[in-house]
């Protein structure tokens, strides 16, 4: 069976993902989004959804941005 790469669980039903040229078994979601979601770059929290970019930098929500000192940026609708 394949085996998580994040908590080593076996698990008949794992799947694997493919980024940046490399292959990735994970068991949950959970697992995939702790080692492959960017982390927002002022709070820390994993950025699962659109998120907000400035610059190299990604922001979880436009607050979070704002709070980084960058001006302008509004969340996705």
């Amino acid at each position: 069976m394949p085996v998580c790469e994040v908590c080593g669980n076996n698990y008949e039903r794992a799947f694997t993902v493919f980024m940046e040229g490399r292959e990735h078994t994970f068991d949950a979601f959970e697992c995939a989004i702790h080692a492959l979601a960017p982390r927002c770059a002022s709070c820390g929290c994993p950025v699962v959804g659109h998120g907000v970019q400035h610059a190299e930098r990604i922001y979880c929500c436009a607050q979070c941005a704002r709070r980084a000192g960058v001006d302008g940026l509004v969340d996705h609708n």
